[in-house]
């Protein structure tokens, strides 16, 4: 129940805005996390298995094994995932690994694949 300072505090706002009452909703904005995409690494015959560990190394940050283990089932399996980011890092990491790649001339590939 209201008491009397509360109700004539509401008439008074009501006179205020012209005898029209406003209503105030409480948009929420949700954040979704981002979209994230694997970054995957092609076989070739051309490229050597160290450039390939070197490279897992430096850009994805990967231990020796983790690289080596990677390099291996891209090796034996003609695809294998190196990380899995957000699409500007993904990109960004793809992209610097093979214009690396063509700096040391290899044609080593890598493509982005929606998780």
């Amino acid at each position: 129940m209201m008491d009397s300072d509360t109700l004539s505090a509401d008439r008074k706002d009501s006179d205020d805005r012209g005898g029209q009452s406003q209503l105030v909703l409480d948009i929420r904005t949700k954040t979704r996390k981002p979209s994230m995409y694997k970054v995957l690494m092609m076989n070739d015959d051309y490229t050597p298995m160290e450039f390939v560990v070197h490279v897992l190394q430096h850009f994805f940050n990967l231990s020796n094994s983790q690289a080596n283990a990677i390099m291996l089932n891209v090796h034996r399996r003609g695809i294998g995932v190196c990380g899995i980011y957000t699409y500007e890092v993904a990109e960004a990491k793809a992209t610097k690994v093979m214009e690396y790649a063509r700096q040391n001339e290899h044609p080593l590939q890598l493509q982005l694949e929606k998780e």
